[in-house]
């Protein structure tokens, strides 16, 4: 496999799904593994390393849900939810387990493949200079987009938290509104889904998420990063 081509793993339990997707992700310039069951992509996961996970919700055994679940245990791999559920709820569920993005089926191949540049475009620049957010039990790395506390341990961020603690943090002391913060961040994130990232970002960032010091929501406004 070239060194410079995203490896894809494709987990679904529908082989005409599988088949599809996995030539036409080929065609698209990606590498492409699949899996049709959560063991099967956890076999995968021990022996390979991933750009990128497209993962089905309804899958017989363990569902998409407690994969993720499961996954984000010890592995911060990008993870693009599939499912024909496309209810508000079902996105926001994928969204609290760990989901960096989510689209239901029946979808367009246009907009999957725009949606998973999206998600690369989201992972660490190398070129963004060093800076360190510091608040208090942990620290945000802003050129390595790595939250960590100080006894060395890593914090798992999805790319969306990534990008919401690059952008306020660029930018601290300052007021975004939570639609300014969607369209900047851009793919499926409406309002709700902001209010859901920022009560993610607070539990790994606050002492006290229900009290908090540094995410600070500015009411009638939006929300504003406070640092030491």
């Amino acid at each position: 496999m070239e060194e410079d081509k995203k490896h894809i793993l494709v987990v679904d339990d529908d082989a005409g799904i599988r088949t599809l997707l996995g030539r036409f992700l080929f065609e698209q310039g990606f590498a492409v593994s699949m899996a049709s069951d959560a063991v099967e992509a956890m076999m995968f996961l021990s022996q390979y390393k991933f750009d990128l996970l497209i993962l089905d919700v309804m899958m017989p055994g363990q569902n998409g849900f407690e994969f993720l679940k499961q996954v984000r245990g010890d592995n911060n791999v990008p993870v693009l939810m599939l499912t024909a559920m496309g209810e508000t709820q079902s996105r926001i569920l994928g969204l609290k387990t760990g989901a960096d993005d989510y689209l239901p089926k029946p979808f367009d191949t246009t907009e999957l493949v725009l949606r998973i540049k999206n998600i690369f475009k989201r992972l660490p620049d190398k070129g963004v200079v060093n800076d360190v957010l510091d608040f208090g039990v942990c620290f945000y790395d802003m050129r390595l987009r790595e939250l960590k506390r100080h006894t060395g341990e890593v914090i798992h961020l999805t790319n969306i938290e990534q990008q919401l603690l690059s952008i306020l943090g660029h930018k601290a002391g300052q007021t975004f509104t939570r639609e300014k913060l969607a369209e900047l961040l851009g793919g499926d994130n409406n309002l709700r889904s902001i209010d859901v990232q920022m009560t993610r970002l607070r539990k790994k960032i606050e002492q006290d998420s229900k009290n908090p010091r540094y995410l600070q929501t500015i009411r009638g406004k939006g929300y504003m990063l406070l640092v030491k």
